[in-house]
């Protein structure tokens, strides 16, 4: 954290403390930005509690995969190196594939992704880099890919979140965690029976 300084984890309300704790004992590790944004509590919970909302949900045909993969080149659009390389990481557990998130951060349409896939990067870079332009034959694009009018506005509101979180990670200079660079890149040992 170049420009901002990290709060210290107990100094921080009790409900903000117990969610990081919770975080790091699943992870090992905790996320730079849930300490960079707790420095305001009123705006860590709103936050939170909207990218719970749509990265959490259980409706919608969205996986979890497909909703990382849309942060991991929305994000990439955006130039924001923390969510590329946090949310790549992710990407790459949920889709068990360990070049996944660098091909999707470089360019979609040559990952090894679905067609679907593709047709979901297509719209939600269209809506991070030129909103304006959305029309019907976008939507009727996705309808052929499967995707309902609530997918379509889970991917615009993904993307849209996302395009906040980017511009606070690239002003405040939020660095991302090293432990993010190599998770989901080697399977992990199995243990021994």
């Amino acid at each position: 954290m170049a420009r901002y300084p990290l709060p210290d984890l107990n100094s921080l309300p009790d409900d903000i403390q117990a969610r990081i704790r919770e975080v790091q004992e699943k992870s090992g590790f905790i996320p730079n930005v849930f300490l960079a944004f707790a420095r305001r509590p009123a705006e860590w919970r709103a936050f939170f509690a909207y990218h719970d909302a749509l990265m959490l949900k259980e409706t919608g045909s969205l996986s979890k995969g497909d909703r990382e993969m849309i942060v991991t080149a929305t994000s990439a659009a955006n130039q924001c190196l923390y969510c590329v390389v946090a949310h790549g990481a992710i990407l790459r557990i949920y889709e068990k594939k360990p070049l996944v998130a660098d091909q999707v951060a470089v360019n979609h349409r040559k990952a090894d992704i679905t067609p679907r896939q593709r047709a979901m990067l297509d719209f939600a870079l269209k809506v991070c880099e030129r909103s304006h332009e959305v029309e019907d034959a976008d939507f009727q694009a996705l309808h052929a890919h499967g995707f309902d009018d609530e997918d379509i506005w889970d991917i615009t509101a993904i993307t849209a979140f996302f395009g906040l979180s980017n511009r606070m990670a690239n002003v405040t200079g939020m660095a991302p965690n090293p432990e993010f660079y190599l998770l989901g890149r080697v399977p992990k040992a199995k243990p021994a029976a």
